[in-house]
Parts: structure tokens; sequence; C-alpha cells
């Protein structure tokens, strides 16, 4: 984007758009509207802007920063044939214009024509007063292009020319990652705290790779520096958190948790944090409540659903599981693993109808569904309902994702059997060896088919 500066000078918007009430067309000069059509495209008002240009573009043909503006919002609109075609123009009256190739290279990193951006980037450099936005921009490309090595030099580069520049530093982090290089992005962060002792951000980081090498003591020591330089930093708390549940310090994880739902909104994640550690302490009744705080304060959470969904199925209270699994899927309608543990609560009770819609309704929402459950939870309802044709259908749609299952070739020579084609069965069950099938008969469902291995 040009850099226009409008601290310096305050662009004429209300005479501007008292002009567009008349029929009169007033003069401003090229750098007024400048400063015109950057207040709209600031304010996301794209036809005023366009509309500033024609008229800017009309009085001052020859001004290429009107040109690049006008640039800009077509490389915005997707026009990019066209917006090549203004840069072209631009171009003949200010050839040396940093921003004539950072347009280039937007254009061609939209197109997925990286190597091409990175040229045009590396020529901005020779005509830019700010190389730290282009060092950036650098970095960006290597990183689309998975060249971590190059990417971490150019935000190398960021960090050295400025080491409060956060969004190159967690770009820097992230390549490190990549190139599991932990010892290098502990220097970087170790020399930012040479130079920032007080700086959050670095601390946080650093902690976060140490916990990640379960280096539990160095974490904690720097999430606790994270907190003396900034006491309102709640990710360094929750951090903590993390920490003493690992080391089943579960008191104290809740008492971090806490601290952090003190200082920011009510979170989520958080609250679920908090039900966590309760269940593993059996505080059953402070789980359930901070559950359903977690869901009260966003209802699409799905961890928080599913944990106290699960929490009743294994206690049997399928009353209250499907209750929660209704409630769940209200805000959660697309989530197949709500729909699944609905669909096996109805199994469970025995209501095999309803269990089919649920069933059904996950295999429809996604294309090759591959979780071999719930295939076979559906075809075993749809045989108790002695909807046989049917769960072929079922049968003959889930081999084409999960070929060769022997759990499920057995329950299509059930139905052969149940048929009476009693040879189309004996054909199925001789792809399945002896023990498998001695084993698949141990369901109660099947027990009584046992004589026929």
């Amino acid at each position: 984007m040009l850099n226009f500066n409008q601290d310096d000078f305050t662009p004429p918007i209300s005479k501007f758009e008292a002009m567009l009430k008349t029929n009169q067309v007033l003069f401003f000069d090229a750098q007024e509207f400048e400063g015109i059509v950057q207040y709209y495209i600031d304010y996301g008002k794209l036809n005023l802007a366009d509309r500033a240009l024609e008229i800017g573009i009309n009085q001052h043909p020859t001004n290429g920063e009107l040109l690049l503006l006008k640039s800009e919002i077509l490389i915005f609109e997707g026009e990019f044939k066209k917006s090549l075609e203004v840069i072209k123009i631009a171009e003949k009256f200010i050839p040396q214009h940093e921003e004539i190739f950072l347009q280039k290279a937007t254009i061609a990193s939209k197109s997925k024509q990286h190597y091409q951006a990175i040229e045009f980037l590396n020529k901005a450099l020779d005509f830019s007063e700010d190389q730290n936005e282009i060092w950036a921009l650098l970095g960006m490309e290597y990183l689309i292009l998975e060249d971590f090595q190059s990417a971490k030099y150019y935000f190398q580069l960021c960090l050295k020319d400025d080491i409060l520049d956060y969004q190159s530093l967690y770009n820097l982090l992230y390549a490190y990652d990549q190139l599991n290089d932990s010892n290098g992005a502990i220097n970087t962060l170790n020399s930012i705290l040479e130079k920032d002792p007080y700086s959050e951000v670095a601390w946080h980081q650093l902690g976060k790779i140490y916990f990640s090498q379960n280096k539990f003591k160095e974490a904690i020591t720097a999430f606790e520096f994270a907190i003396i330089s900034d006491d309102k930093f709640s990710g360094a708390y929750i951090e903590i958190g993390k920490i003493q549940e690992k080391l089943r310090k579960y008191n104290l994880a809740i008492e971090n948790y806490h601290i952090a739902l003190q200082i920011n909104d009510p979170s989520a994640f958080v609250y679920y944090k908090i039900a966590k550690c309760h269940k593993l302490l059996s505080n059953h009744t402070l789980f359930i409540d901070f559950i359903n705080k977690a869901v009260k304060v966003d209802p699409t959470f799905e961890k928080g659903w599913i944990s106290i969904i699960k929490f009743f199925i294994l206690k049997k209270d399928y009353k209250n599981a499907l209750k929660y699994g209704l409630k769940a899927i209200e805000s959660n309608g697309d989530s197949s693993f709500i729909l699944s543990l609905i669909g096996d609560i109805l199994f469970l009770t025995k209501k095999y109808s309803d269990a089919v819609i649920y069933f059904e309704n996950i295999i429809e929402i996604n294309k090759n569904y591959t979780d071999k459950k719930v295939w076979i939870n559906l075809i075993d309802c749809l045989i108790i309902l002695y909807k046989l044709n049917r769960a072929r259908v079922i049968i003959d749609m889930a081999l084409k994702y999960l070929k060769s299952s022997t759990e499920i070739l057995f329950r299509l020579a059930i139905i052969e059997l149940k048929l009476g084609n009693n040879k189309l069965a004996e054909k199925h069950l001789k792809l399945i060896d002896k023990s498998t099938i001695n084993n698949l008969l141990k369901n109660d469902l099947y027990y009584t088919y046992r004589n026929i291995v």
C-alpha cells in the first residue's frame, strides 16, 4: 500500500463530498486527491475512492501515485490484468517507485507465482526507504514455498532492525519449528531478552519451547518472568496451568486458570480446563458446573459438549447424555463426532430407528467418510430393524471407502444368511479367517450364528 502520511495533511473530505452533491467539478491538487482516495480506501468506501480517482486522474493524468492507487483498488477487487495495465502506465511517470514492484509482487503472489513475486520484492528493495516491510514480505513468500531457511534469514533481518516486530518473531519461530531447530529459536529469544528483559512475548515463547521439550521447571520460570513483565498476561497463567496439569498438580492448575479468568473475559477454553482438572480430582459436581459455564460462554465449543456427553455415557446415565447431545447439536449441527455420540446413545437405549437417522446424517454430510464404527453401527441398526436391503446398500457404500473390512464383510454374510442365501454368505465368510469370525460372533447381535464356523 502507498505510504500516504495523513499526519502531515488533512484531506478535504467535506469539500469533496459537497462537490459530489452538485454538478460542479472543483479543482484539487494531486496530493489532496491522494489523501481523499486513501481516506476512502482506509474506511472501505471503494465506490467513493473510485469516484475520487476518476476525477483526480482526469485532472492529473500524469500523476503516478494516483494511478498506483487505482491499481491498488483493482488488485483488491481481483482485477489483476487491469491492474497491470494501470501499473504499466504509472511506470512511465515514476519508474523507480517501490510501489510499482510491490504491486507487481502482490499480483504474482496472489497468482501463485511466488518466485516471480520474490524477484519483484528484491527490485523493490533497491528503491525502498522501509526495507523491514519488504523483508517481511520476502519471508512470507519463502514460508509459502516452504523454504524455511530463506524465510528465517529475512525474518532475522526484520528483528535485527526492530526487536518489537512480534509478527516477524512469530514467523521466525514458525520457521525454526519447521526446521526442528529449537536451539536456534531459544538463542533468538535470549538475544531479544538481552536487549529487552521485560519482553513478555519473548518470555512466553521461550516458555512454550521449554514446555514442548518437557523442561517444565525452565518453562515455569519463563512464564513467571512473562508475568513479572506484564502481570495482566493471562496466557502465561494458562501455560503454567497446563504444566501443573501435566505434573498432576491439579489444584495448582485450577488456581492459575482462575487467575486467567479474573484477568480476561470468561473463556470457554479456560472453563473447560478447570472442569477437566475437577474431573480428574473426582469433583464431578464441579466438573459439570464448569462445563456448563464453558458451553454457555461459547455454545460452539465442541470439546466441552463432547466431554460431558462422554461423562454421562460412561456413567450409563443415557438420559442426561442424550439431553446434552441434543443441546450440543443445536449449535454444532455439522459435528460428526457429536452426531455419532447421539447415535451411540440411541443405539445403547435400543432406539434403533432414531439412531439410523443420526448415523445416516453423518454419512450424508461427509463425503468419503471412513469412520468404521459409524458404518458398523448403522448396519447393525438396519439388521436389527430387518431393513436388510437398505443394509446391503449401506454396505456397498461402506466398502467403497473401507475396502476388505472384515467387520463389514461379516455383516454382509449375516444378511445373506437371514435372506436364505447360504452360498453367498459362505463366499463372503471365506474371505475372513476363522479366528476373526469367532471374535465377531462374540457380539450379542450375532451370537446365534456361532455354528457358521
